[in-house]
């Protein structure tokens, strides 16, 4: 053992651990790994033999391996093929990792001592070390009579040549047995033992004669406090020398069950020979081969009942037979559920919101929202967590935030795709009675996962529908209830299955379609969209990286300007995502590629100037900069499933009886909004300075283009009655002014539902001054600065806050009609003139 700071090759072992006091061999099979073991071989024969964190994990990392190692002698090294060796290892005393210095070739590491902090007086910790050596004597007495017992059957059985075929066939198994000592017998073992007082070492002498998991022997190893240790040990310890004591009270009794056994197990290995020889062994073997599966899984108990009953059955079926398929294919399935596998969470705040920052720009709502359930695991592990759905147009990241937080978690990722979902079975699996039954998608998503806590995300749930087959949506209660999920079963496995478990994330476009108990299950978090500078960050940091890549080019090649991707937001683009700003940009490597495969050399700019070459003309105009103040239009703001977008409403006035007329394919909502704005009108027309001449013998005509469009909801209210108003009173509106509000009879502005899509819409669209409802001011504090800083964002408690700024003064009975341009004088031929040549 080295007194101070030494440098040593390191092995690294993804699925094995091992304690000071044993010799076993090792295949080594990687090239790093080869190199290390040859390194130390050709020096002093010493290296540290280091487990990985995650066993899982091929390619190995400093940051995978543990902080504890085994400093360790090489015994011999046989070379058996090109890059295929076994090591034979005597493990020697535990040693700190401290950095890990190179990685080519190999690794080396600088190692120290480890210093034991023992947590107990030392009394109590030499009677705890005094009880585990008591347990170890029996456990070590059994093992040795074993051994001599089965040495004198040998012997008995046949002579030394029958001896070395056993021996010779028997090798493999033997090397892969726990070295416990190396001692002849139980008196040199045991002799071995009385010599050992350091409690630390006990642990270490004990731990081959109890049956650990390797997460057991992985806490062992790094545990450097003897008292704890001792704690880890002794109960198995305790476990397996009470057996043995049992067992001696008993012998004759279990002596006899054990030859029950033997002949039992004779005459098994009889029938299966006699089967070989008749053609009928395939069918056994491969029911054995699922019954040692079934032994070795961590399925519960009770699954495992059903699973051996299931092959009970097999064994008496022919292979040939549809039966025998059936059952093989169930039992398959329900070894292909993950029962009892876990990853751990990697419970890190600082990692989680760096991961998050850098995958995805702004929604600063939802990473607050998601490092707060972080936080909270990390208080409370056991804690069942919420179910977050996130609601959002299309394109703004829903689906890929999910990603984020497995990879902020250290979780397994898996997604199931529930658009068009119609049938009950496609949730909770079809019954095996069906021809082609498979478990649903739940079970399906967890055999893929490969673990029972994997973060799962359910993609558009929103768009599930019922019909004659059942409703979908009435399964997922179940699944998304942490009260029910327990013990969810499907029908094609027909046993519980524990999602508590699983972290389940929705998505969804629009609330308008998910049923009030299953939308009562989750807990909602609104994605509105993402502002020109947020776009600008996305398609500078994700997009267009991703296209440049795809697209086979360097990115030393290929450069944008940052007014060019803000002139394609602006130009090209009118979305609350980033899926068409990605399409563009594709556009845009599309033709750099073609001038880089035409010899041009780079790098390519690309600058505002060279998108109307490359893109085509701009796709989207500015309709309110290119309107002027007009008599009875006004700007309206729509929440749509795609985001907020703004709304014209027009309104004019003919010859009539006082009546309404609205078009535009509009809702009953909207419809009882523009009545409700056309009776406070004339009831306030007095004081607006509308002739009661004019509303008596006018009938009014309101439009909302893009008659197309359904349209609904009580928002338009105070904009109707601005463009009632404007049309009576002979008043423009300002084109730069975009109204959002319910009205009541009394002329109250109401509050309205999505105002940060709506004052997206509006800054995208280069809309001034906005007015919204002053109830609706605690709406504000989500949008973001830049948004604030551009618009004048103006509240109104009545709708003549609104009319006062909006409405502009009448023109002089001389001035050009409002809204038109004044008269010029014909530039173009006037009809059966002849056009210029």
């Amino acid at each position: 053992m080295p007194s101070q700071l030494h440098q040593y090759p390191v092995l690294p072992l993804r699925s094995e651990v091992h304690l000071p006091g044993r010799v076993a061999s090792l295949e080594i099979g990687r090239d790093a790994s080869i190199r290390a073991v040859e390194a130390a071989a050709k020096d002093d024969n010493q290296i540290v033999v280091v487990p990985q964190r995650n066993p899982a994990q091929r390619d190995v990392s400093t940051r995978d391996l543990v902080e504890i190692g085994v400093l360790s002698e090489i015994v011999q090294v046989v070379k058996h093929s090109p890059g295929r060796f076994t090591a034979v290892i005597r493990f020697g005393r535990r040693v700190h990792v401290d950095a890990i210095v190179a990685t080519e070739p190999f690794m080396v590491a600088a190692v120290s001592p480890i210093q034991l902090t023992p947590s107990v007086s030392p009394e109590q910790l030499a009677t705890d070390a005094r009880a585990a050596r008591d347990h170890l004597a029996i456990l070590i007495a059994e093992a040795h009579a074993g051994k001599e017992s089965k040495e004198a059957k040998e012997a008995k059985e046949g002579g030394k040549e029958a001896k070395e075929g056993r021996e010779g066939r028997e090798g493999k198994d033997k090397e892969k047995e726990p070295y416990r000592g190396g001692y002849d017998t139980a008196r040199d073992a045991l002799a071995a033992l009385a010599a050992v007082t350091d409690p630390d070492l006990v642990v270490d002498h004990a731990a081959p004669y109890v049956d650990l998991e390797r997460d057991d022997l992985l806490a062992l190893l790094l545990e450097l406090d003897p008292a704890r240790r001792l704690a880890r040990i002794l109960p198995p310890l305790e476990r397996r020398a009470a057996v043995l004591r049992l067992k001696g009270e008993i012998g004759a009794e279990l002596e006899t069950e054990s030859s029950r056994t033997h002949r039992e197990k004779v005459l098994r290995d009889r029938m299966k020979q006699i089967q070989e020889e008749l053609g009928e062994g395939d069918e056994n073997a491969e029911v054995d081969e699922l019954r040692d599966r079934v032994a070795s899984s961590k399925m519960p108990d009770e699954i495992r009942a059903v699973a051996k009953k299931q092959l009970s059955r097999m064994a008496g079926m022919a292979t040939a037979s549809p039966e025998f398929s059936i059952a093989r294919t169930y039992v398959e399935n329900l070894l292909d559920i993950p029962f009892g596998v876990m990853t751990e969470d990697r419970i890190d705040v600082h990692a989680a919101r760096a991961i998050l920052e850098a995958e995805h720009a702004g929604l600063d709502k939802v990473k607050r929202r998601i490092l707060e359930f972080i936080a909270v695991r990390k208080l409370a592990p056991h804690k069942q967590g919420p179910i977050l759905l996130f609601v959002g147009p299309p394109g703004v990241g829903k689906t890929s935030l999910g990603r984020s937080i497995a990879a902020a978690l250290g979780r397994k990722y898996v997604r199931a795709s529930l658009g068009g979902v119609r049938d009950e079975a496609e949730i909770r699996g079809h019954r095996r009675t069906y021809i082609g039954a498979l478990p649903g998608r739940i079970i399906t998503g967890l055999k893929k996962a490969g673990s029972m806590n994997p973060v799962f995300v359910l993609d558009e749930i929103d768009k599930m529908t019922a019909d004659m087959r059942g409703d979908p949506a009435a399964a997922m209660l179940e699944v998304l209830d942490p009260e029910q999920n327990k013990e969810f079963t499907d029908h094609y496995v027909e046993v519980p299955v524990d999602l508590s478990k699983v972290m389940f994330l929705c998505t969804a476009n629009s609330l308008d379609n998910i049923p009030g108990p299953l939308f009562d299950r989750m807990e909602l978090i609104e994605i509105p969209g993402y502002t020109s500078l947020e776009k600008l960050a996305i398609g500078r940091r994700h997009l267009l990286p991703k296209q440049i890549a795809e697209h086979g080019i360097n990115k030393d090649q290929m450069t944008v300007t940052d007014e060019a991707m803000l002139a394609v937001i602006h130009g090209w683009t009118r979305e609350a995502g980033v899926r068409n700003l990605e399409r563009e940009l594709a556009s845009l490597c599309r033709a750099v590629a073609v001038r880089l495969a035409n010899g041009e050399p780079g790098p390519i700019e690309i600058n505002v100037a060279a998108l109307d070459e490359l893109l085509g003309p701009a796709k989207v105009s500015s309709d309110v900069a290119e309107r002027r103040p007009e008599v009875g239009v006004i700007t309206g703001l729509a929440w749509t499933p795609t985001g907020g977008d703004i709304m014209f409403i027009e309104a004019r006035t003919y010859q009539g009886k006082g009546e309404l007329r609205l078009t535009g394919q509009l809702g009953d909502v909207m419809k009882e909004s523009a009545t409700a704005a056309h009776t406070w009108v004339r009831a306030n027309a007095a004081r607006l300075g509308i002739s009661d001449d004019k509303i008596m013998n006018s009938d009014i005509h309101v439009h909302l283009p893009q008659g197309g469009v359904k349209k609904d909801g009580p928002s338009a209210g105070v904009a109707l009655t601005c463009a009632l108003v404007s049309i009576l009173s002979g008043r423009p509106i300002r084109n730069d002014v975009a109204i959002t509000g319910e009205i009541d009879l009394r002329g109250h502005a109401l509050p309205v539902g999505g105002i940060k899509e709506k004052l997206l819409a509006a800054h995208r669209a280069g809309i001034k001054v906005v007015f919204v409802p002053a109830r609706n001011a605690k709406d504000l504090i989500e949008i973001p600065a830049e948004v604030k800083a551009e618009l004048d964002i103006r509240l109104m408690n009545k709708i003549d806050d609104a009319l006062a700024v909006a409405l502009e003064p009448a023109p002089a009975k001389n001035d050009p009609e409002p809204g038109l341009p004044p008269p010029t004088p014909p530039t173009s031929p006037g009809v059966g003139e002849r056009l210029p040549s």
